[in-house]
């Protein structure tokens, strides 16, 4: 096991897919965690998306909550402050978040499964954007995929059907200055729920992993470097052996309370009738079957978001 999360270039994937694919499989083997450099996602847009996100967090708490979809389980637009916690943890979240999902066409299949996307009226372009970062977020998480089927000596297009119009997610988060006293942490430890997590690094620090021997570790990529972690689904899919691992966002040191932290993790997700049902060549003596009963992807989805108060 290397003893530093080093980061690997997605580049390489198209000179050498292999040893690509070794690089990064390795990477999420030992930390369930891979910082990604040259993703194809642009700085310019970036740079767009950041700045349309603290465009939105900056309007007031009336207009922000006129788009809190009441029963949605947050799914789509506006989750106010103090509503998200974590599974076992007793405390809120210090955050608030704004959900965009596919986009799909009328009478698609999977309608029942993922609400219509919500727009704020005081953004006119916050539509475009988005809808441009939720693609590029696609295609590089796409090419991912693409690595993790090779290293797991799957044909390299296995799980393009698996995401196929899958329920993926982009969440826009802010996180306020923090008080001095406050007993909660911008997030607490978690596991994320979907299939894998592209997340664009954040200018202020504060994502810790916890590592197989428990010790917690920064987690900080490079300026326009992603950031890209195995979910609890995948980590289903492959009997643990690429692992979902507990990570977290702790309070900033004293001198950084008073600044906000903004991020954009993309949750890419299986379509929601995927069966994920445990890889056989991820079973033997030594790996007995730790998850016998197969479960949709939507099932799965809904379970846990119950236990995270947003369902």
């Amino acid at each position: 096991m290397n003893d530093t999360l080093s980061s690997v270039s997605l580049a390489k994937a198209d000179v050498n897919p292999e040893i690509f694919a070794e690089e990064i499989g390795r990477s999420f083997e030992d930390w369930g965690f891979a910082i990604v450099s040259d993703h194809g996602i642009s700085d310019e847009l970036i740079g767009r998306a950041e700045q349309m996100s603290r465009a939105f967090f900056a309007l007031s708490e009336e207009t922000k909550r006129a788009y809190h979809i009441a029963g949605d389980g947050g799914a789509r637009g506006y989750t106010p402050f103090g509503t998200e916690v974590a599974k076992d943890a007793t405390l809120h979240d210090l955050k608030e978040f704004w959900h965009i999902g596919r986009e799909l066409p009328a009478g698609h299949a999977f309608e029942s499964f993922m609400s219509p996307n919500i727009w704020p009226a005081e953004l006119p372009e916050f539509r475009e954007v988005y809808t441009e970062m939720f693609a590029a977020f696609d295609k590089a998480g796409g090419r991912i995929l693409e690595a993790i089927a090779r290293y797991l000596k799957l044909s390299p297009d296995f799980f393009e059907e698996t995401v196929q119009d899958g329920n993926s997610v982009m969440r826009l988060i802010h996180y306020p200055p923090v008080p001095e006293d406050s007993p909660a942490v911008r997030a607490a430890a978690h596991e994320d729920i979907n299939t894998i997590t592209l997340l664009i690094g954040a200018e202020e620090a504060g994502l810790e992993l916890l590592d197989k021997q428990g010790n917690w570790r920064s987690v900080s990529p490079k300026s326009g470097e992603l950031a890209v972690n195995i979910g609890d689904m995948l980590q289903r899919l492959t009997n643990n052996r690429l692992p979902s691992t507990t990570h977290r966002v702790v309070n900033p040191a004293p001198e950084r309370r008073g600044h906000s932290r903004y991020s954009m993790p993309f949750f890419l997700h299986f379509r929601p009738d995927y069966l994920i049902e445990t890889l056989p060549d991820c079973v033997d003596n030594s790996h007995p079957n730790l998850y016998p009963e197969p479960i949709t992807a939507h099932d799965y989805l809904l379970e846990r978001l119950r236990e995270i108060g947003l369902a």
